[in-house]
């Protein structure tokens, strides 16, 4: 069952989803992802060089011995993974952090396409896996930013309906 019932108030502040969505589903699945990703970039073994971990940009620390990873980029991908669970409970938050998300990723993409790797701007770090990750997840995450706000109804829901 997938509605919305008013709250608050008089009804005045706005309707409470219940239910999962599918751009609902797709946010949260998108938190979750981050979130893994986020703790396996502190984890010595999924993550090699880790003894070479640095806050930022010298870091030469591998996710998965493909992703230059360091402790600022898996922050940001932990806080990602937190904005994607806390957002995915209303439709329209869902779909923002979805298409934010996406344009975010699509930025960084050229930003790490256009930066030298081995200068000072290349402070999250980044290196060419990233680069094409993060054009794949832009994509991803616009696209699934227009799924329906609503799941389709069941087919107990639409035998009941007039």
């Amino acid at each position: 069952m997938n509605a919305t019932v008013p709250s608050g108030p008089a009804h005045g502040r706005g309707t409470k989803d219940i239910g999962r969505s599918p751009v609902r589903l797709a946010a949260l699945l998108c938190g979750f992802v981050f979130l893994v990703v986020g703790v396996a970039g502190f984890v010595p073994g999924v993550t090699t060089n880790f003894d070479s971990i640095g806050i930022a940009a010298r870091s030469e620390a591998m996710l998965l011995g493909i992703f230059q990873v360091s402790a600022l980029h898996n922050v940001i991908h932990l806080l990602y993974g937190f904005a994607g669970l806390t957002l995915s409970r209303l439709s329209g938050t869902a779909r923002l952090y979805l298409l934010v998300g996406g344009i975010i990723y699509a930025v960084l993409w050229i930003y790490g396409i256009v930066i030298d790797k081995d200068s000072t701007a290349n402070f999250v770090p980044l290196n060419t896996a990233d680069d094409w990750l993060h054009f794949v997840l832009a994509l991803t995450m616009i696209g699934l930013s227009v799924l329906p706000r609503h799941a389709a109804p069941t087919a107990a829901e639409a035998d009941r309906r007039p």
